[in-house]
């Protein structure tokens, strides 16, 4: 058998490496955006308890009676960005949010929907991204965000 490389080989080459390169970029880029709208919400879990049904958000319906540690491990978020999974998928999955004016970044847990095109982040999870008062003053927040495995 001969053992040199022939011009379909290598098309077949290239082409796996181009379809491995384009499924690793769905699947990387879909969990991630830049520039986002993250606006806040006074979930105030730690005055309710960390109780998602007070709360009445979206994901309360899945994961109300999640342990306590679960719901206090993380800050909250209510979740309508433009890349990632929406609705019931998104519940309880982990978001890596920075800050684009300072760095500051935090990792919050998603337990509701939204409206805003991004992020509506708990209040105080907002003032502790918002190190430089211009979110405050702006009512908003420029965030980059990408998913997270949470470690529960």
């Amino acid at each position: 058998m001969d053992q040199r490389t022939t011009p379909w080989n290598t098309m077949l080459l290239v082409f796996i490496w181009c379809a491995w390169c384009m499924l690793a970029a769905m699947l990387t880029n879909g969990q991630s955006a830049n520039n986002v709208r993250a606006t806040y919400h006074l979930y105030n879990p730690h005055m309710i308890g960390w109780d998602l049904n007070t709360a009445k958000g979206f994901c309360s319906t899945w994961d109300a009676k999640k342990p306590l540690a679960w719901r206090k491990k993380y800050g909250w978020t209510a979740f309508c960005g433009p890349a990632g999974t929406h609705g019931k998928p998104s519940c309880g999955k982990c978001i890596h949010v920075t800050n684009t004016a300072t760095g500051a970044s935090r990792t919050v847990r998603v337990v509701d929907l939204c409206g805003n095109g991004g992020l509506d982040l708990d209040v105080n999870v907002f003032k502790e991204l918002d190190t430089n008062g211009v979110g405050h003053q702006k009512g908003h927040l420029n965030v980059n965000y990408h998913f997270v495995n949470c470690e529960d």
